[in-house]
């Protein structure tokens, strides 16, 4: 099996519920703890390539920080991908990422189906 990442924060259900399923299938993954590893432009940007979406698609919009900054009257590609650098906590959660491929781990069918894990 080819590398996988998951952008992982530990105080969301779904975020270990995705480690759980790879811990339990013997998927080994590099854990990116995004909330503690400033993640750059470019992966940023690569992951949203991959999940074939934009930036506000990526941003979870019911977050405090999204209405402090007034997120939703922004419209600038850039200034959304800044916000999220700076405000990781706006990411949604999980990511798992494989051979160029991501997906968002809700629900948690998307990370099997990527990763082609049989449930038991």
């Amino acid at each position: 099996m080819s590398p996988i990442t998951l952008w992982h924060n530990p105080r969301c259900s779904k975020s270990r519920a995705t480690a759980q399923l790879l811990e339990e299938n013997n998927v080994e993954a590099r854990i990116v703890r995004y909330l503690d590893k400033t993640l750059t432009k470019d992966e940023l940007e690569d992951v949203l390539n991959m999940l074939s979406m934009k930036p506000r698609e990526l941003m979870r919009t019911k977050e405090d920080i999204y209405k402090e900054l007034d997120l939703k009257n922004e419209y600038d590609h850039h200034k959304l991908i800044d916000a999220m650098i700076n405000n990781p906590k706006l990411i949604e959660r999980p990511i798992v990422i494989q051979n160029n491929k991501a997906v968002i781990g809700r629900p948690i069918e998307n990370v099997i189906e990527l990763l082609n894990i049989k449930v038991k």
